[in-house]
């Protein structure tokens, strides 16, 4: 009776601080998921943790009016107590109820149904568990499910990665031209899409409520957290040919190589002949918008400038001038910039350690025969 008494009480307990959800409410059960995601771009949203969002903002017009219209998807759980501290929480994503498709940017309906959140599990997809305390066969007593919140693995939006797609969509500006779009074709297929490239599975148990050997990645693999992660989705290949050889590099992934217009993907090559190492010439991949030619910030942008960045599923051919002897071996390098170097500066950021690295994507070396 008295262990019956306390599992009351302390599920009386939580229940009542659950509508707060936060990351440190939420740690209690998910302390690896949580320790993920205080690292994550999704925790550092707002224009008070994420530097490059900071600096676009700060050149913003519309900072003038303190007109702050990112806040849906970078602060969508603000309030007048935290303005626009609090970015992303773990409730901005596990309410997301559906997606609602519009011209300009699409718009995520959240569930006001209290102390339920959404979630996906292979083989639970009709499941919808709500806490509450059983009796076994021996007359013990045991709990169901969470005392923090119900779980409803019903939604379909969980397994396709359309859940995503509130936010990582598109963006049009007020000239209707879309500055950053992302094929939605990773966001059908439950195979592979959004959730499944950017939150793989990794070693560790998603609760202490309930064991598992591993957990959906909650840091959010991208281009500023755990790029590596990604490395699975590019592929190389080398052929020699009579005259220099060909890399081809294998975008394996449903979407551009990278979908932000601020990013710069690079290929370098290296040869290594008789243990002299010479850089060879370095191929650049990338997309920018602007206007009348002209490169410009996102909300004067009109056009595409150019766009030399690898697509979804392409094969691209990247060739390379220099003659291949037997014995050499040649290092294969693919990596990008956070930030376009050209851009840092317009930014105020040109002294920035994080952005102004090539970060590697991934490498490889081949030996030629």
């Amino acid at each position: 009776m008295k262990t019956l008494l306390y599992i009351l009480a302390l599920s009386t307990i939580l229940f009542a601080s659950s509508n707060i959800a936060n990351t440190a409410s939420c740690k209690k059960c998910h302390p690896t998921i949580s320790t993920e995601f205080e690292t994550s771009m999704h925790k550092k949203s707002s224009i008070y943790e994420d530097k490059v969002h900071k600096a676009i903002w700060d050149k913003h017009p519309a900072k003038a009016k303190n007109d702050y219209k990112c806040a849906k998807c970078h602060t969508p759980n603000a309030t007048s107590e935290n303005k626009e501290h609090e970015g992303i929480t773990c409730l901005s994503c596990h309410t997301i109820m559906d997606v609602e498709k519009h011209e300009k940017v699409n718009k995520n309906i959240y569930s006001k149904k209290e102390k339920t959140f959404y979630s996906a599990e292979k083989g639970r997809e009709n499941e919808k568990v709500q806490y509450k305390i059983v009796s076994t066969w021996w007359g013990e007593k045991t709990t169901v499910g969470s005392a923090y919140h119900d779980i409803d693995y019903t939604n379909e939006n969980y397994y396709n990665g359309n859940m995503c797609m509130g936010c990582h969509s598109h963006k049009q500006n007020s000239k209707k031209f879309n500055v950053c779009t992302t094929d939605e074709a990773g966001a059908k297929n439950k195979k592979e899409n959004c959730i499944t490239c950017h939150m793989p599975k990794v070693g560790g148990s998603a609760t202490t409520v309930r064991y598992s050997k591993k957990h959906a990645y909650h840091g959010f693999a991208g281009a500023r957290v755990e790029p590596r992660m990604l490395s699975k989705y590019i592929e190389f290949d080398l052929k020699k040919k009579a005259k220099g050889f060909e890399v081809t590099v294998d975008n394996k992934a449903p979407h551009d190589l990278m979908t932000h217009p601020l990013r710069v993907v690079q290929l370098k090559a290296t040869l290594i002949r008789d243990a002299k190492h010479t850089p060879l010439q370095t191929h650049t991949f990338i997309k920018v918008i602007g206007d009348s030619g002209k490169p410009t910030f996102p909300w004067l942008a009109t056009e595409v400038v150019k766009d030399s960045m690898i697509k979804a599923k392409e094969k691209r051919v990247v060739a390379f001038d220099k003659t291949l002897q037997s014995g050499d071996q040649v290092e294969i390098v693919l990596g990008f910039y956070v930030v376009n170097p050209k851009i840092l500066k317009k930014l105020n950021l040109q002294d920035d350690k994080e952005l102004t690295k090539f970060t590697v994507l991934k490498s490889h070396y081949f030996n030629i025969k």
